[in-house]
């Protein structure tokens, strides 16, 4: 038996000393240096009693050794199981808990904290720190840089990667070599990526669009990424002269677009740009192509699936939607309780169907049962639609529909509305409790630089082109909108925040 994502992204490098990490200070780590990095670490698992299926819990920072650990668990067999490094002691208790970990790899500071927890579950616990040191690393350079490793097929688990949790108990989502690879190939053929590509790679490596989407169509294609542990203006505006393509969320390219020095002449030899994780507003990529020329290409997907859709490479790159199924991948829109399929162009519940989705939730069978359907495609709760070109537009999540004395509010159309409103940077649209008519619509508006937001004259317009069901009742003015380390707009904690505007 083979193991296939060592045999397509590992294997095909043995012995290579093309560039594949650009560190930040300048040093470069060959594809045979990671390679062998990982088979130290390989044997560092196996001599933590690390089993084949064992679940290895990874709370450090982005350095190319924790970007070897993965590979290592690849090598070795193992599970990997990567977590947000803002999470707490508390938090990583559920997760390391949960998943049964066999191994914890935290940062030095946090030993003591987590030590109790690994104990739970009589896991050992290794340290990395954001340098690439500790007991992991001193672990591994007792060991060769030969590793054999260990079979694996297509469907066995690769990753266990917990849903953000932001609705209730954080999911596992169960992610098997076929899922990873399959998606890696359909993503690298779309996005047109080959050995001569220099990625831009400022995303987290503790989710699956910095690290299966990005390292591993880079693994996959063989080229170079330029390795920040995050997003740095200053970084970026430096190296980008060095790179072909970029991937991140929509913040950085706001960012970039605020700062005077980002030009067309500065990504004049850039190929790709491509944006997800959250919804890249219409306005933003219009800004985008008129400073630079480059369309940013948005892309759809989710922790149980990875990628799902993708604006064409070649073709039209359609501001607020997300382009079609990727090759492999079938997407319909269903009604929501019936599942049955809606006609084109209607919102509805998306369904996906492909080698990229899960398995299956850890430990969640009941779930896994309601989720993932008996003819394979999986209840995605995004309400999207598709037109009759065939592009794919997300409206919202399930749980952020609006229902206001019986009818439905889809916050995207009226975020789009507001959007579009002078002074107006960004917008949020939540439901809260009212007592007359269930729920009813709260605006959260983010005022434009050093700007103000004339409220009379959107609530003027909103009469004439809003249907009165749909008008905010409460408007609220803030800096910024809550989000998490993606991105994405936490509309959960933002109903908590307003959940008694309406009350008496």
């Amino acid at each position: 038996m083979s193991n296939p994502l060592f045999d397509a992204l590992l294997a095909p490098h043995q012995g290579k000393e093309s560039s594949f990490l650009i560190l930040p200070d300048g040093s470069e780590v060959t594809h045979s240096a990671f390679l062998g990095l990982a088979n130290q670490m390989a044997h560092a698992l196996r001599a933590a009693d690390v089993g084949v299926g064992d679940r290895v819990a990874v709370h450090v920072e982005k350095t190319a050794p924790a970007l070897a650990l993965y590979a290592a668990c690849i090598t070795a067999g193992a599970v990997f199981l990567p977590l947000n490094t803002a999470y707490t002691p508390a938090e990583l208790s559920y997760f390391i808990t949960d998943a049964d970990a066999a191994l914890v790899v935290c940062d030095p500071s946090e030993l003591a904290a987590l030590t109790p927890i690994a104990e739970t579950c009589k896991a050992a616990i290794l340290t990395l720190d954001a340098s690439g040191q500790g007991s992991l690393a001193r672990a591994a350079a007792q060991h060769p840089t030969e590793f054999t490793p260990v079979p694996r097929g297509q469907n066995d688990l690769a990753a266990l990667l917990y849903t953000s949790g932001t609705t209730g108990r954080s999911k596992g989502a169960m992610l098997t070599h076929e899922n990873l690879l399959s998606n890696a190939r359909a993503l690298a053929e779309e996005w047109r990526f080959t050995s001569d590509d220099v990625l831009l790679h400022a995303l987290p490596i503790f989710h699956s669009h910095g690290l299966f989407v990005a390292c591993n169509v880079s693994l996959l294609a063989g080229n170079a990424m330029i390795f920040l542990p995050k997003f740095d203006q200053e970084a970026i505006l430096q190296l980008l002269p060095r790179a072909t393509t970029m991937m991140g969320v929509p913040t950085f390219y706001t960012r970039l677009l605020e700062d005077a020095r980002f030009t067309r002449d500065l990504v004049a030899h850039m190929r790709l740009f491509v944006s997800g994780s959250a919804p890249l507003l219409a306005e933003t990529h219009l800004a985008f192509e008129g400073r630079t020329g480059h369309r940013i290409l948005e892309r759809y997907g989710m922790t149980e699936t990875n990628m799902n859709t993708s604006n064409p490479y070649t073709g039209d790159r359609r501001a607020g939607t997300v382009g079609f199924p990727l090759k492999g991948v079938e997407v319909r829109v269903c009604d929501p309780e019936t599942h049955v399929e809606l006609p084109t162009g209607e919102i509805g519940m998306l369904h996906v169907r492909g080698p990229n989705v899960f398995c299956g939730y850890w430990n969640m069978p009941e779930k896994t049962r309601e989720e993932l359907l008996e003819d394979g495609f999986f209840i995605t709760g995004d309400l999207a639609k598709i037109d009759a070109d065939g592009y794919v537009s997300i409206v919202g999540r399930g749980k952020d529909l609006i229902i206001s004395g019986g009818f439905n509010i889809y916050p995207k159309e009226i975020e789009m509305f507001l959007d579009a409103q002078s002074g107006v940077k960004e917008s949020a649209v939540i439901g809260a409790p009212h007592p007359d008519f269930g729920e009813s619509v709260v605006a959260v508006l983010v005022p434009e630089a050093e700007g103000s937001i004339d409220l009379d004259a959107i609530l003027a317009l909103a009469k004439a082109e809003l249907a009165g069901f749909k008008r905010p009742r409460h408007f609220a003015i803030v800096d910024a909108l809550p989000r998490n380390t993606m991105g994405k707009v936490q509309k959960a904690e933002m109903r908590k925040t307003y959940a008694d505007v309406f009350q008496a």
